[in-house]
């Protein structure tokens, strides 16, 4: 009798022990998470979700952190279990997901539901209905994606990301608004001069703080008569840039329908009621749900340029080269979904392309220097060394150490190209793929990108050091 009754407390005894494990697991679990540690909440939730699969919580949660950590395909199966036993907050991460993948019907639908709960539950919904109204938005402006060539892009700090244009002489100039009025704030805008140089475009807060865009005429031998353009001063506008007719003018803006930050809008100005025409909001690919900005056309390279933080860390932006087409045709595969997203998204710049086409030289190009009287002035690259030199080959270095430095930096370029060209035909083929395909890419992909973050983070590295090399060379000799 002693022995069975010590069996039942050794059994008790560790189911005690075991619960109280399992709690304490779960609670630091829900630490990290509210915390926004996904990283380390997600092991445990999924070790969590194996043990009870029909937990909708547990779905929850281990969703979450697989979307927040990148893992999408995983964030959605586990979200959608959840979703099935009506958690409400999977509606709106799904809704979002969905936004992320450009499924924009499927997230429509989420923010419906979602809308529902929160009805019920007497909640406010203003939020929310503007993120409906953002998807089905987002969904009418896929259908009608340009057939845009995009024939290169880079990914560069978003605070140097000017030095990616370079315009024919025809098409003025763009250089940073704290460079060209120099006040001492840090204002995120650009300043645009007209081929003439007798006429400025930027923008800069107004009193209110939301951002206006204005334009100044030369006087003499100074800037005045400086004029609001685009008076509704409601939302942010910014990042101006004017065609050689000197009427139409390419802007961003938070409003007029924006669907999401920035997107890229075109307006022309009426002669004949000295005022603008409703602007024009761009379709796919140059918007998206994140901030699209400064369109630039230089109509002698036949050429153009537009920035975009999607799918970029926090202090990177990728700069898109393509080929304006004035007639702005739509994707004529409209049934086929997969390739709309694709289109849409830029997956791969490469889809863009006809078939056999050779861009070779129009990239070229767009980082040769044309100067007024037609001639080429060719440039393997553009090496800033202060506001007042740039070299645009090795010959100019005049430091040894710098030169050394910087061919480092060619070449390292050259192998973030390789593998930028490598990642794009991967990702291509990640969003081809079936699930199996997908599930052995993802690592790969991963590997790839990691790869990539650190021969971009180098070759910044290796510029500043042969930056400061030149700069101690030459005030040495001065």
């Amino acid at each position: 009798m002693i022995q069975k009754f010590a069996k039942i407390f050794v059994t008790i005894f560790f189911l005690t022990l075991s619960f109280f494990g399992y709690t304490q697991s779960l609670d630091r679990a829900k630490t990290l998470y509210n915390e926004g540690n996904y990283e380390e909440a997600k092991p445990v939730f999924e070790k969590l979700v194996r043990q009870s699969p029909n937990n909708s919580s547990y779905n929850q949660w281990y969703g979450v952190c697989c979307y927040e950590t990148g893992d999408y395909e995983n964030a959605e199966k586990y979200l959608l279990v959840a979703n099935k036993r009506k958690v409400m907050e999977s509606y709106r991460y799904l809704a979002t997901l969905y936004t992320d993948l450009y499924r924009f019907d499927e997230a429509a639908e989420m923010w419906e539901g979602y809308i529902e709960l929160q009805t019920k539950q007497k909640a406010d919904i203003t939020e929310s209905k503007t993120r409906l109204e953002q998807a089905q938005n987002l969904f009418r402006m896929q259908k009608r994606t340009e057939d845009v060539q995009i024939i290169d892009s880079i990914v560069i700090d978003k605070n140097s990301f000017l030095n990616t244009y370079s315009l024919s002489e025809e098409s003025g100039t763009l250089v940073t608004y704290n460079s060209f009025f120099k006040t001492g704030k840090d204002i995120p805008s650009v300043v645009y001069t007209n081929q003439k140089g007798n006429r400025i475009y930027y923008a800069r807060p107004s009193e209110n703080g939301i951002y206006s865009i204005y334009s100044q005429s030369k006087l003499l031998d100074a800037w005045g008569d400086e004029k609001i353009l685009l008076p509704d001063n409601s939302t942010d506008n910014n990042y101006p840039f004017v065609l050689s007719d000197g009427v139409t003018i390419y802007f961003a803006s938070k409003g007029y329908g924006s669907i999401g930050g920035y997107d890229i809008f075109v307006t022309r100005y009426n002669t004949n009621s000295n005022s603008f025409l409703a602007p024009e909001q761009m379709g796919m690919p140059f918007n998206s749900p994140a901030n699209d900005y400064l369109m630039v056309i230089d109509e002698t390279k036949g050429l153009g340029w537009f920035v975009t933080d999607r799918n970029q860390p926090e202090e990177s932006v990728c700069v898109y080269l393509f080929i304006p087409d004035q007639s702005r045709k739509r994707i004529e595969d409209f049934d086929d979904t997969d390739i709309i997203r694709s289109r849409a998204s830029l997956v791969s710049i490469r889809d863009t392309w006809p078939e056999g086409a050779d861009y070779t030289e129009l990239i070229k190009l767009a980082h040769t220097d044309l100067t007024q009287n037609g001639a080429k002035k060719e440039q393997d690259f553009e090496f800033v060394i202060n506001d007042k030199i740039t070299y645009y080959t090795l010959n100019e270095i005049k430091s040894g150490e710098a030169k050394n430095l910087y061919s480092d930096v060619i070449n390292i370029n050259k192998q973030i190209e390789t593998l930028k060209t490598r990642l794009n035909d991967i990702r291509t083929n990640f969003s081809k793929g079936n699930q199996s395909v997908r599930s052995q890419l993802k690592l790969t992909i991963l590997q790839a990108e990691n790869q990539l973050y650190a021969l971009m983070e180098k070759s910044e590295l290796q510029e500043k050091k042969a930056r400061i090399a030149e700069n101690i060379h030459i005030g040495v000799k001065k």
